[in-house]
């Protein structure tokens, strides 16, 4: 029994020399770790003052594209409601020009006055949904050609053309884009 007992304190001893050896150990370093404790908790505030500067900065970078996205948006809103009012201009003007072709041609059937009012309104939806400026102008000096083809044409058989005739130039205008077209189209 005496050896169980003798036994037993030791490992009683052996743990209790841990402990001092444990406590000897944190009081030798109980400096450093104070010292790794004050700069951990240092390294945590900066963290915490560096995460909120960057929060401001990114909330003030958020107003900025937010304030300046609303103003693009109100931009090209404007300029959609000056494109639709254009468009309609245009359209507008396609009116005069099919009532002009119908004046001057009473004659015409309103068939042919429609193609060339349908022409016309062709070239300018063509021009409207272009993507490519390069395009867009085209189809606008086309448009532009192909109105002035018909007042020019309609104004000279205002001016004193007795014999009831065509619009020829506009007509050919209109055979030679349909060529082009069905050219492209191949």
């Amino acid at each position: 029994m005496k050896t169980l007992k003798s036994r037993f304190d030791l490992i009683i001893n052996f743990f209790y020399s841990i402990k001092d050896k444990n406590l000897d150990w944190q009081s030798a370093n109980q400096p450093q770790q104070l010292k790794l404790l004050h700069a951990r908790m240092l390294a945590k505030k900066s963290l915490e003052a560096e995460l909120a500067k960057k929060s401001t900065q990114l909330a003030h970078e958020i107003d900025l594209l937010k304030t300046r996205h609303s103003a693009e948006l109100a931009m090209l809103k404007t300029r959609c409601k000056e494109d639709i009012k254009d468009y309609q201009d245009y359209l507008s003007a396609l009116n005069q020009l099919k009532s002009t072709i119908q004046r001057s041609y009473a004659h015409l059937p309103g068939a042919i006055t429609l193609t060339i009012h349908h022409h016309a309104k062709s070239l300018l939806n063509k021009m409207w949904e272009a993507d490519d400026l390069e395009q867009k102008i085209n189809y606008e000096a086309q448009l532009i050609k192909f109105m002035t083809t018909v007042h020019e044409e309609a104004r000279l058989f205002h001016s004193g053309s007795p014999v009831e005739k065509l619009p020829e130039n506009t007509l050919r205008l209109i055979n030679r884009e349909d060529s082009r077209s069905s050219v492209n189209r191949s």
